[in-house]
């Protein structure tokens, strides 16, 4: 059995179900012909290995998956369904995974038939070299190379450069995760693709291994140029997040600062040209200018302090620490901390 699932010594996973080792996720949008065959490999390739359960989450699927995944985990022991009141996306989708699952390791996979069941034993193996993520690469694509893989790799490149974490692939949704790990992160929007620079900020061993990746057997993509949009706002999200998520002041003061000095200059130079040389100023759009950077100045700083208020309140109402210990060692004795 895979080492990173029956030890007990520091930097492994606990949990309190000791009993459940793996956790899979399977969001599950309009998938009706590809459910049987997915769930039936996940089984063939964990069964006798590992103490599993699958999370199967349909996401308001209308062409007959919700009906299907009730059959099917009436009739099967090892499979959950989640069925959402609707569509809400899936980074919602995975979140209601996340809350259902019990295992000490949490997978995540598309319900396409893309990703291939096969690799998860491999991501384990990876997860237990002292990783906390381990994020599939689908190096050999099996999409449309103008569509998918182009914008594919100028996103990857976008993210990697502003969240700091260097992945070839973000869009790929086979990924391991300690259990631990996923309790921290709290899923809106579309954050679901950037679990791993969420997983970065909480303080994550990251690592990335490449994954089998098959052309699509059944349906079509539900993705689309559309999510560019949403895909930017999320990143300038996490790029907040990152930079100043204990700290917002140090952003909205600096440009506050900035403004109501400027503005500060400005005003000092027309009163020197009203007072000192005599000259009108009541017709200078910079009068206008002045006026608008000390009232931006003066907004900033209290959005600075609404916001470092805001803060504050996160943190202490839900106890959460603005650090994550890894463990602590003293007289020799490591003690792991990894729920911190």
């Amino acid at each position: 059995m895979n080492t990173l699932l029956s030890s007990g010594l520091p930097g492994t996973l606990q949990s309190s179900n000791p009993e459940l080792e793996l956790s899979i996720v399977v969001p599950i949008y309009n998938e009706v012909e590809s459910l049987p065959h997915l769930v039936n490999t996940i089984a063939n390739t964990l069964v006798g290995q590992y103490r599993y359960e699958i999370i199967c989450v349909d996401d308001g699927s209308r062409d007959g998956s919700v009906e299907l995944l009730k059959d099917m985990a009436q009739s099967r022991s090892d499979l959950r369904a989640v069925l959402l009141r609707r569509n809400y996306g899936q980074t919602a989708a995975m979140a209601a995974g996340f809350r259902y699952a019990k295992g000490r390791v949490i997978i995540t996979l598309d319900g396409d038939l893309q990703n291939d069941p096969v690799d998860i034993p491999r991501l384990l193996a990876k997860l237990d070299e002292g990783y906390d993520l381990v994020s599939g690469w689908r190096k050999e694509r099996q999409d449309a190379a103008l569509t998918r893989l182009l914008p594919s790799k100028i996103a990857n490149w976008v993210i990697g450069r502003v969240t700091g974490v260097q992945l070839h692939d973000y869009g790929c949704s086979l990924k391991a995760y300690r259990s631990e790990l996923v309790a921290d992160m709290n899923l809106y929007g579309e954050l679901h693709r950037f679990l791993p620079a969420l997983a970065f900020i909480e303080g994550a061993r990251i690592a990335e291994l490449p994954v089998l990746h098959h052309a699509r057997r059944f349906g079509h993509s539900k993705y689309g140029l559309g999510r560019t949009f949403r895909v930017l706002m999320d990143l300038l999200t996490i790029y907040f997040m990152k930079t100043f998520l204990t700290r917002p002041m140090h952003v909205f003061g600096l440009f506050g600062l900035a403004s109501t000095a400027l503005g500060t200059v400005l005003g000092l130079y027309l009163t020197f040209l009203k007072f000192g040389l005599g000259q009108s100023i009541g017709d200078r759009p910079l009068l206008i200018l002045t006026g608008v950077l000390i009232l931006a100045g003066v907004q900033l700083f209290s959005f600075g302090l609404l916001a470092e208020l805001s803060i504050r309140t996160y943190h202490e109402s839900q106890g959460r620490p603005i650090y994550r210990v890894r463990e602590v060692v003293e007289s020799g004795v490591a003690e792991s901390n990894e729920s911190d």
